[in-house]
């Protein structure tokens, strides 16, 4: 299947455009047209069928299913529910901002707002596609880890103290809900159709920042840069570095893969590669600007702490594993 989208870049590349494939620039062009035909492919399929899925539940069982129960089962539904979101991590915050209001503890609000941007059908499908069951079941397994350890560390710090108080009152929005409506399934397909609409249109130009920085990682940076600063995986700097460069290269985790796909072909330890994932999909300015305006400091501060030393822990793991 998808050699049908490296046929497409290839034609695009030194066909169409004439470039030559041992050049960088036909090097680059060649992965981007790759892989954008193939990310925006199984965006709308996969989206679409989880569209589907979600026409038949509500957001609002979902937090009745959530709250009231032991903290254990309350955090995993959480970081479930975070797991098939397909949102980038500002997306998230609205979704967390109506876990507080239905006073669902904030330490499991945090469970999902780590887990929602890490975590998805979609990155996982892609990231299976692309780079392997292998790769994806490990990212999946750490993100679920980082998600419940994470959070109940903060959870430990009493963090309701710190959500600014406007946020208590605010009003529950009321949600028009589709599975209310009894239109068969040309309604539930409409919903499906309206989510690919939205949520491509909320992300296409991350997902095209994204592959463009891995189109140029693949394509210019040489692999003498790459071997010297970043693919040592006994350096131990170099997964802190690549958790500090995620934060201002704001994406969501379906984005940043191509960035990855390259630099793991370019030979970056695959623990500094998800470390700089999670950092990328996980830990952005315009969520932390976001959030600031629903929690303060020491809150923002707390959660960013516990991120960057999970993070930073994923990376050296990860790289031992592989030494």
């Amino acid at each position: 299947m998808f050699s049908v989208f490296d046929g497409l870049g290839n034609w695009v590349a030194f066909t169409l455009l004439g470039l030559s494939p041992d050049s960088q620039l036909g090097a680059a062009v060649q992965f981007f047209v790759m892989d954008v035909a193939k990310i925006f492919a199984l965006l709308v399929i996969v989206i679409y069928l989880m569209g589907l899925l979600r026409a038949f539940v509500s957001t609002e069982k979902v937090r009745q299913v959530v709250a009231g129960r032991p903290k254990w089962q309350a955090r995993s539904l959480a970081i479930t529910l975070g797991s098939v979101t397909p949102f980038c991590s500002c997306s998230s915050v609205p979704l967390f901002i109506g876990f507080v209001e239905a006073r669902i503890p904030v330490g499991i609000t945090f469970a999902f707002l780590i887990a929602s941007p890490m975590i998805n059908e979609v990155a996982v499908v892609l990231l299976i596609g692309i780079l392997g069951w292998e790769i994806a079941l490990l990212y999946v397994l750490a993100g679920l880890v980082v998600a419940y350890v994470g959070s109940m560390v903060i959870e430990w710090f009493k963090p309701e103290r710190w959500v600014e108080a406007y946020v208590w009152d605010i009003k529950r929005r009321q949600q028009a809900e589709v599975q209310a409506q009894t239109g068969g399934f040309r309604a539930r397909h409409a919903f499906a159709w309206q989510e690919v609409m939205v949520i491509v249109k909320r992300i296409w130009h991350w997902v095209l920042i994204g592959i463009g920085l891995g189109a140029a990682f693949h394509g210019f940076v040489p692999e003498a840069w790459v071997s010297t600063y970043l693919a040592d995986a006994a350096s131990w700097w170099s997964v802190p570095v690549a958790v500090l460069l995620g934060v201002p290269l704001y994406s969501n985790a379906v984005g940043v893969i191509p960035v990855i796909e390259a630099m793991l072909a370019k030979g970056v330890p695959i623990g500094t590669s998800l470390a700089l994932m999670m950092s990328i999909a996980a830990l952005s300015l315009p969520e932390l600007l976001i959030l600031r305006k629903v929690i303060r400091w020491p809150a923002l501060a707390l959660f960013v702490g516990v991120l960057t030393v999970a993070f930073i822990l994923v990376g050296y793991g990860f790289n031992w594993l592989t030494l």
